[in-house]
């Protein structure tokens, strides 16, 4: 297994993170503007243009996505 350099995904949380009512259950989101940024890098890195930071940005973007796609699965699954 080797390291890998990321931002911390609690730095996005403050700003960059909401709750949204999806079919009666509030659900973590993106904020656009962090939609946007992922969209961005993503891009980036398929044309293998991403600089160290960005890479370390988006990876940390991706484990909060990662992480908020769990704990959104756990609150459907409960809400059944």
């Amino acid at each position: 297994m080797n390291a890998q350099l990321m931002i911390q995904p609690s730095s996005f949380i403050d700003a960059d993170i909401q709750m949204k009512m999806v079919r009666g259950l509030y659900l973590f989101k993106f904020s656009d503007v962090l939609q946007d940024r992922l969209e961005s890098l993503n891009e980036k890195q398929r044309a293998s243009c991403l600089n160290p930071d960005e890479e370390a940005e988006l990876t940390g973007i991706l484990e909060l996505d990662r992480i908020f796609t769990l704990l959104n699965a756990k609150i459907i699954v409960e809400s059944a």
